[in-house]
């Protein structure tokens, strides 16, 4: 079953401590994409990332999921430092990149209920409950190659809902969503905030996130300096 909004989440084993990052710098080739870099986020917690393409929205999410090993700086969940277990890190995290990662030979019902399975033991009891919160009730049949790219959107955003991850990277989310779809998302995200769980989320485009912070990448651009 989904949790209730405003009642602390059971599937979050432990609660959800903070989680914060101290002069981060990450690199990717033989560049600097970004340098000295602070955030913390508490639980019930938002930060919007924004900036131009190519500003390292994108690499600060990954880095955070622990798919990417900081060029400098240090991350803690609670006071653990993340790098002493970044397998741990992995566990904390449901990471929703530009891949909607639905397979087509799959029903939408069965993609939701792979997910969750991996998730934890009996997760696919809460699949329907997930769709039908997406807008996707009446598709649980449909196989994954018939969906339009807005709905492989919303079907990537019902893993969410089944997942028991305390924070949620989430990477341009509203990408091929309408206006239902945003509204969906954003009604998700503010039942997960209010559970005690934390959000990062990078877009274009404007979601609502009350008492949200903004961290804006292109202040920490470090120039033309390349990684020695």
């Amino acid at each position: 079953m989904l949790y209730r909004a405003g009642m602390p989440d059971p599937r979050f084993h432990p609660p959800p401590a903070r989680f914060a990052g101290q002069s981060l710098a990450c690199a990717r080739g033989f560049r600097l994409v970004f340098t000295d870099l602070s955030f913390a986020l508490e639980p019930g917690g938002a930060i919007v990332l924004t900036g131009p393409n190519g500003s390292g929205k994108s690499s600060l999410l990954r880095l955070m999921a622990g798919l990417l090993p900081p060029h400098a700086g240090q991350m803690w969940w609670a006071q653990e430092p993340v790098a002493d277990d970044p397998v741990q890190q992995r566990l904390r995290v449901a990471y929703l990149g530009h891949l909607d990662a639905c397979k087509p030979v799959l029903t939408a019902l069965e993609n939701v209920a792979f997910w969750a399975a991996l998730a934890r033991p009996h997760g696919a009891d809460g699949a329907a409950a997930a769709l039908e919160a997406m807008g996707l009730g009446g598709l649980g049949d449909v196989p994954g190659r018939f969906l339009s790219a807005g709905q492989k959107r919303r079907l990537a955003l019902a893993r969410l809902l089944v997942a028991p991850t305390p924070l949620w990277l989430l990477d341009e989310p509203a990408v091929a969503l309408d206006d239902d779809g945003r509204e969906r998302l954003e009604h998700a995200i503010a039942g997960h905030r209010a559970a005690g769980g934390m959000v990062a989320l990078a877009t274009h485009s404007p979601i609502g996130l009350a008492g949200a912070s903004s961290l804006e990448l292109e202040r920490f651009r470090p120039g033309d300096a390349e990684v020695l």
